[in-house]
């Protein structure tokens, strides 16, 4: 059932969406100062590509300072029209009984969107 929902996700918008997030990484790591957030936008592009069965782990407020500053400058600069972006398409989907499941798979991406510093994909 997951590899079916992932196809339709492709067809609908997923694959859109998870090329947009490497290419976003692809620019941000041409700059040494944004390679760690190219890293965590490439987090997004893989879960956009196939969120059906990809959990979201996390590990806790990541340790070490640097790693706390750099989640907030990271929801201050592009986190949070990010987040903004999924939650409009979970609400959009979740009108209907069968967009429910892709709704909620969008809920996941903008939790990861908010602070993707001190979580991991698996």
């Amino acid at each position: 059932m997951r590899i079916l929902l992932n196809i339709i996700w492709l067809i609908f918008g997923g694959l859109i969406s998870a090329v947009g997030y490497f290419i976003s990484s692809l620019l941000l790591m041409v700059t040494i100062v944004g390679i760690p957030f190219g890293l965590q936008t490439m987090k997004l592009a893989l879960v956009a590509l196939w969120p059906f069965g990809t959990d979201v782990h996390n590990d806790g407020w990541p340790s070490g300072c640097l790693a706390g500053i750099m989640n907030v400058i990271w929801w201050i600069v592009g986190g949070l029209p990010i987040a903004i972006n999924h939650l409009c398409w979970g609400l959009f989907y979740c009108i209907t009984v069968i967009g429910i499941p892709f709704g909620m798979e969008n809920f996941k991406l903008m939790l990861l969107a908010l602070f993707p510093f001190g979580k991991r994909i698996g």
